[in-house]
């Protein structure tokens, strides 16, 4: 049997707090060598992008793959989305496919919860520390609860080009995180932040690192293709700079590779992986002056990781429906 849950039933079982856990335990797997991560599998239909993400925790007992397209002329076409995920997660010992689960909620959750690991490891720990958030979309949204639970912020400050984007954003996450939300006209004025998360679809840099204030932590997130980049060449050298993966930021990452080709710096200003910080293997930040940067490309870790503590918990709580395939 096979079991099937909606968006509806992973919304309903799946927390940040607890996604943090599971993003923890899959980044020390990986730095520990018990992930097996191949790359991630490109087809380019007629009209579209097709992509397969397999990983295999051994550890925590997870083996699945995520298949996600990207056909832009969806909702004109078939009143369909842009971009659609599930999630195949199988049993380890016999290969069965033992669920399928959608993977739009699960992939937002897990992005928003490796910033909110990121955070608690490499931002500063004071409480009553201020999270500016570039962007007003659905990652975002996941940006900023991610931080709310890695650190006790006092507010936030938003920012979107598209007009009355931020408004609602500040609107539904103050009430949803209990903390004032400000929407900002001024995309400057989020550099007087303390944590600083870029969720955008920019190509371009947007904002000039050299007026980041020290001892600022910045989750990079919205850019992940060798040409488009949301971080400058400035706010890159100033910083400590930590990787999900070496090989993604120097294959996949406009905000580093840039850089690279413009010499200003080298493959070896990537300070470490995330896992490597999360298991002690490399020290993160040393001093309450340091700008660290947590780049994000998207690993298929994270979804196999956030697909098991799913489907353990929809099983738990006889979520979903069986069927027999």
């Amino acid at each position: 049997m096979v079991l099937l849950l909606t968006r509806n039933d992973v919304v309903s079982v799946l927390g940040m707090k607890e996604c943090i856990g599971a993003m923890e335990n899959a980044f020390s797997e990986m730095a520990n060598g018990t992930a097996v991560l191949p790359l991630r599998i490109g087809m380019n239909p007629p009209d579209g992008v097709s992509l397969y993400m397999p990983a295999y925790l051994k550890r925590m007992n997870a083996l699945a793959c995520k298949v996600v397209t990207v056909y832009k002329d969806n909702p004109k076409k078939h009143k369909l989305p842009t971009t659609i995920g599930k999630v195949f997660l199988q049993n380890p010992e016999t290969g069965e496919v033992i669920c399928v689960m959608d993977g739009g909620y699960l992939t937002a959750v897990r992005t928003g919860a490796v910033s909110g690991l990121a955070t608690k490891y490499l931002a500063r720990q004071e409480d009553g520390q201020i999270a500016a958030i570039f962007g007003a979309g659905v990652q975002a949204q996941m940006q900023l609860w991610g931080v709310c639970e890695a650190r006790n912020v006092s507010n936030a400050i938003v920012y979107d080009v598209m007009p009355g984007a931020a408004s609602r954003f500040a609107t539904e996450m103050g009430k949803k995180l209990g903390i004032p939300v400000e929407a900002s006209e001024k995309p400057e004025a989020l550099l007087a932040a303390d944590i600083i998360c870029t969720a955008t679809t920019s190509v371009h840099p947007i904002f000039d690192g050299t007026f980041v204030k020290e001892g600022t932590h910045i989750n990079g997130i919205g850019s992940h293709s060798p040409g488009a980049r949301e971080l400058d060449t400035a706010i890159i050298k100033r910083s400590l700079l930590i990787a999900d993966s070496r090989e993604a930021c120097l294959h996949e990452a406009g905000d580093i590779m840039i850089p690279i080709e413009e010499g200003a710096i080298t493959a070896e200003h990537i300070h470490a992986e995330l896992g490597e910080i999360v298991t002690g293997k490399k020290l993160g930040r040393t001093s309450g002056k340091q700008i660290t940067i947590f780049k994000s490309n998207g690993l298929a870790i994270q979804d196999v990781a956030a697909a098991k503590l799913v489907y353990d918990r929809a099983k738990a709580k006889g979520i979903g429906k069986e069927a027999e395939i």
